[in-house]
């Protein structure tokens, strides 16, 4: 069994045990996160879809917090002199699927 859960604008294909990193959430680690933003569930060869899904949601734990790597940004015109650097690095937050209730 598993879904296809949206949760910061990004869409992700789950299963119970997986662990993934979704854009930062406000929640302590280890606590339990409801994640309603369901939009399909695939139980055996039994697919179910919605938008949202009515009734359905994925249990997980926060398991962490943190920054991605380094995103470099150069942007450079030619023959004039210009040049300019910049960086990022983007929040998470990792999430170990518990549960999917459908």
């Amino acid at each position: 069994m598993y879904a296809v859960i949206k949760t910061g604008g990004k869409q992700y294909r789950v299963a119970a045990g997986d662990t993934l990193k979704v854009e930062s959430l406000a929640a302590d680690v280890g606590q339990q996160v409801k994640l309603a933003d369901v939009l399909a569930v695939v139980d055996g060869d039994q697919l179910t879809t919605g938008t949202p899904l009515a009734g359905a949601a994925v249990m997980a734990t926060v398991v962490s917090h943190g920054r991605r790597d380094k995103i470099t940004i150069f942007k450079m015109q030619r023959r004039k002199h210009f040049q300019k650097h910049a960086g990022h690095r983007q929040n998470y937050t990792e999430l170990r699927i518990d549960s999917i209730a459908a």
